[in-house]
């Protein structure tokens, strides 16, 4: 079930524990990965003096960057084979493990050049090296049939009317993530016994995931937890394209329908007739009358034995105790097999339907005489599924999945396994690392300059969150050169969801050509006054030329139309139309820049373009150089697990396809 090493290790490293003892010392005493990763902002870029590029990186660097292509050094940062350099470099080689004595002999000497150039300066081979030697392995290897305990190993596709709105990329998640969830719980009952009778999804958005394990041949029952209730709307809509559920017809004397809508005959018009094959239904008693014009009223889902279900549970998911949830599914199973809660502030009448009418309509919430309900099958209308209830299970075990939670959710996710004696296992793949709080407060930088780029990072670094980053007390408690505990800012967090391994040509220049924009433009507010150069006073506080003239409300831009980007002029009128709708500072700024003319608008292109490839250099090490810091995140999080009294079991493996889906580490945790 688990896989051999807990951690997907680099190569070089043959244990979890001397990697992660590795991991803590160089991401703690390296100050250029400190500054690429949190310690510098590319809107700072063209208004530091001396300019960040220069200031950053060394000038061994800085000289032998200017002798390439930036496709060069992209290739160099993360796809070029090290080992052409020397037999030191033989530990981390991005693929399959090196063996460093076989390669030893063959090389007596560094190369002298390198694709019609010197070769990289020695101290920028180290750091390469380092950072592929600390970023874990994210290689992704399907489970392998003789290796499954699931009989559903061999069916991977997905039916096509699961499918239905989701990408590519989507289907590849949802396909892979669920044949791994259906292995896993499979393990579990074999190993220790314990049958996963729900599944809860953390998140469940739209339900892809949910709805692909409830249908064939998974036939989980899930129960999916969303805050929106649009989304829960959409998914229930998607349910019936899947065939999880059907649409409820209704039956009606159109003419006195009609009249009841303008008010007449009101207290003797007869409620609409659902109809159904089942034999039982829940039905609303007479006098309750929906006023609506629909001829569907919400999916219909049909609960047989040996089939899977689906269940929607709005909620705001704001720690990992889970009492609000799974109380409502255990109270469910301890209540009377024949009848279910009612819903809102309608009684509800279980009656028998006979040639597709019920043969009771009385005004009672009563179950009328007769034989009940088969435990086999029970229809349940689209207002009701919430009260659902599994039947014939004595008790409940959960498994909580989540597929790319945002922030801390995966952190809630984790947490549940622990809080809730009921939650028997966890599976989560995290995303949105941005979106993630911090628990110690703001970190610290070894330079002064190299501060938070903005006012909401200052707050959102100093909030102390005790359900942020980091988890574990190995990482809370580590004591470094620079203080106690393991930070980082949302730069950081914020740089660890690129994905520049997948960059091609086209969007590595799209990539740089924005960044080139908006710091240029960052440049023209700065010189009309709109933002001010940061003072001694802001070094410490954490202030910004970000901030909004010194009143710390950050100009945010955010995304343009397309258009926008067809050249830096373009760009500035459209950016200047957004800030413009700002209803606080709009006014201001536009009064400030309304005497700025296209040909200043050239000229400020003109004059900096030199540093459009300094600034792509940064970049690119920066979005290189967050691996790590993904990596040290998963591990914060794996490491809270192991840290558990109650966790038995807990690793980290690659659930996806790198080039598919990035963000491709599962984190799962088994309890005793």
């Amino acid at each position: 079930m688990a896989p051999t090493s807990p951690l997907p290790l680099p190569d070089g490293f043959w244990d979890a524990d001397s990697y992660v003892e590795s991991l803590l010392d160089f991401t703690s005493s390296s100050d250029l990965f400190q500054k690429l990763c949190g310690g510098v902002h590319i809107l700072d870029f063209m208004t530091q003096e001396p300019d960040l590029y220069s200031t950053v990186l060394p000038m061994s660097w800085r000289q032998w960057f200017l002798t390439l292509e930036m496709a060069d050094i992209l290739d160099l940062l993360m796809r070029e084979d090290l080992l052409q350099f020397g037999p030191e470099y033989a530990y981390y080689n991005g693929g399959e493990r090196e063996n460093k004595e076989c390669h030893a002999d063959s090389y007596d000497a560094k190369p002298s050049s390198w694709r019609g150039v010197p070769s990289p300066p020695d101290s920028l081979l180290e750091y390469i090296r380092n950072i592929r030697g600390h970023s874990l392995n994210r290689e992704f290897h399907p489970i392998p049939k003789e290796d499954s305990v699931s009989s559903n190993v061999k069916r991977l596709a997905l039916a096509r009317h699961v499918t239905v709105g989701m990408k590519p990329k989507k289907v590849h998640e949802v396909e892979n993530f669920a044949r791994y969830v259906d292995d896993l719980t499979a393990n579990i009952t074999q190993n220790s016994g314990t049958e996963i009778t729900h599944i809860v999804d953390f998140g469940s958005g739209q339900n892809y995931l949910g709805r692909a394990l409830a249908g064939k041949p998974y036939s989980k029952h899930m129960i999916a937890i969303e805050s929106k209730q649009l989304n829960i709307n959409g998914a229930k809509s998607m349910d019936m394209t899947a065939k999880l559920a059907k649409k409820e017809k209704v039956m009606r004397n159109k003419k006195e329908f009609r009249s009841l809508q303008t008010g007449r005959n009101a207290d003797t018009i007869a409620p609409a007739l659902p109809t159904t094959k089942a034999s039982w239904l829940y039905c609303k008693p007479v006098g309750v009358v929906e006023n609506n014009h629909s001829k569907s009223q919400g999916p219909v889902y049909t609960f047989s034995k040996g089939t899977g279900s689906v269940r929607y549970i709005e909620h705001d998911i704001q720690n990992g105790d889970l009492t609000a949830v799974t109380d409502q599914i255990t109270a469910g199973q301890s209540a009377s097999p024949h009848l279910l809660p009612s819903h809102s502030h309608h009684e509800y009448a279980l009656v028998p339907i006979r040639d597709g009418r019920p043969d009771d309509l009385r005004t009672t919430s009563k179950v009328p005489h007769g034989p009940p309900p088969s435990s086999s099958q029970v229809s349940v209308r689209g207002p009701l599924d919430r009260e659902m209830k599994e039947y014939d299970e004595p008790s409940s075990k959960f498994m909580v999945i989540s597929l790319h939670s945002c922030g801390n959710l995966l952190h809630h996710g984790i947490r549940s396994l622990v809080l809730n004696p009921s939650v028997a296992a966890v599976a989560l793949v995290g995303c949105c690392y941005n979106l993630v709080t911090e628990r110690l407060g703001p970190p610290t930088y070894k330079l002064p300059t190299l501060r938070p780029p903005n006012a909401r990072v200052d707050r959102t670094s100093s909030a102390c969150d005790p359900h942020g980053f980091p988890m574990s007390e190995r990482l809370a408690t580590y004591h470094h050169m620079h203080g106690e505990g393991v930070r980082l800012n949302i730069t950081a967090r914020m740089m660890a969801v690129q994905a520049p391994q997948n960059w091609t040509a086209a969007d590595s220049e799209a990539f740089f050509t924005r960044h080139f924009f908006r710091a240029l433009f960052q440049r023209i507010l700065l010189d009309r006054g709109v933002v001010r150069k940061p003072s001694a006073a802001d070094e410490t506080v954490g202030g910004s030329p970000r901030g909004w003239n010194g009143k710390d409300q950050p100009i945010i831009i955010g995304s343009l139309r397309k258009h926008c980007y067809a050249s830096f002029t373009t760009y500035v009128h459209g950016a200047l139309v957004k800030l413009a709708e700002d209803p606080e500072s709009g006014q201001v700024i536009a009064e400030k820049v309304k005497s700025l003319a296209d040909h200043e608008i050239e000229d400020y292109e003109k004059t900096y373009y030199r540093n459009k490839k300094e600034l792509s250099i940064v970049w690119s090490l920066m979005a290189f150089s967050a691996g790590v810091v993904e990596s040290l995140i998963v591990v914060d999080r794996w490491l809270f697990l192991k840290e558990q009294k109650e966790v038995e079991n807990c690793w980290v493996e690659a659930v996806f396809d790198y080039k598919q889906s990035p963000r491709n580490l599962v984190v799962v945790g088994i309890k005793r």
